[in-house]
């Protein structure tokens, strides 16, 4: 494990007993372990979605998408774990006209650090309606995120699975960082295995800013609604300040193809738990995928098998992450 991850999980706040070894590092986090001694493949999303089976409401929202390239523009980091492929802000607004979607937020990907020009400069272009969250370093200035913010920024991204992707050195960084976006109304969002570390979870649901955990809580759907980790994630849930992304269900499944009927007890459970928390997403261009890549129109059907209750979806796919990304 690298001295950087090590302090982080070992902060001064005691957190030592979660701290995990190399070797489980390995083991449990397979993209973690290829990342350190080479490129993952990263092959490009289908390039033909077909509409989603259920009428859209107006004003829909993707939660969680990325944009990429092209490189000679916006250079990856050399501290990446995969490389992709150019994902333009014109082929995003082609795959939210072909399902129906009117708004976007758009999430910084690991390969760029803390760089976020490519994600501003489409919060400029405004080609739709858009939100981002960004990866800051723990010195960004106020008149940054006064900038930031004024462009549509609402959140900082912390991701504990992907090389590149951790910014912070200990916990206690990444709250003193927290404090500071409170004026603003920000989150914190975190790919983060939920079922891991309990301790982990609960010392960063005690952030003074919201949290918004990505990819149904990013657990094996194998492990089932049931494991000791993930009921404890759902009681975090409930007490209101923690939001979850229904998206990446072809990350957790153990299926090759849609739908993903092994995720579905997660989704519905993550739901029940706190149906005012829970935003969806297309995990648009689906980097790093494992099984043959899905088209983005049966992703999106699962959302109806999940909620089959019409107004339940419109607040997952309008009225939830109109309050948390402030459209």
């Amino acid at each position: 494990m690298d001295q950087g991850r090590r302090d982080f999980l070992q902060d001064s706040a005691g957190l030592g007993a979660i701290a995990l070894t190399s070797a489980a590092l390995w083991r449990l986090d397979p993209a973690f372990a290829q990342s350190r001694v080479g490129d993952l493949p990263c092959p490009p999303p289908d390039p033909n979605p077909r509409p989603p089976r259920f009428a859209m409401p107006a004003d829909a929202i993707d939660s969680h998408a990325h944009l990429f390239g092209p490189e000679s523009k916006y250079p990856y980091s050399p501290k990446r774990g995969y490389t992709p492929p150019d994902a333009t802000l014109s082929a995003y607004d082609a795959l939210h006209r072909a399902l129906g979607i009117a708004r976007g937020v758009l999430i910084q990907p690991s390969v760029y650090g803390t760089d976020n020009s490519l994600m501003l400069d489409a919060l400029r272009a405004q080609v739709r309606p858009l939100r981002a969250v960004v990866a800051l370093e723990a010195t960004v200035s106020d008149r940054d995120l006064d900038d930031m913010n004024a462009l549509g920024v609402r959140g900082i991204r912390v991701n504990f699975v992907d090389k590149g992707g951790m910014p912070y050195d200990s916990l206690d960084e990444l709250e003193r960082l927290a404090r500071r976006l409170q004026p603003f109304g920000w989150h914190v969002e975190l790919l983060v295995h939920v079922h891991e570390d309990p301790a982990l979870m609960r010392r960063l649901g005690a952030l003074p800013v919201d949290i918004c955990v990505g990819h149904l809580g990013y657990m094996p759907a194998a492990f089932g609604a049931d494991h000791p980790g993930f009921k404890e994630f759902l009681a975090l849930m409930r007490e209101g300040r923690c939001w979850v992304k229904l998206t990446g269900s072809y990350r957790i499944t153990g299926s090759a193809a849609t739908p993903y009927v092994d995720v579905a007890p997660l989704a519905q459970a993550l739901v029940a738990a706190r149906p005012d928390r829970i935003v969806w997403g297309t995990d648009w261009p689906h980097v790093i995928v494992k099984i043959p890549m899905p088209n983005d129109g049966p992703l999106l059907d699962q959302l109806a098998d999940w909620v089959p209750d019409a107004d339940l979806r419109r607040r997952i796919l309008v009225d939830n992450p109109a309050a948390l990304y402030r459209f």
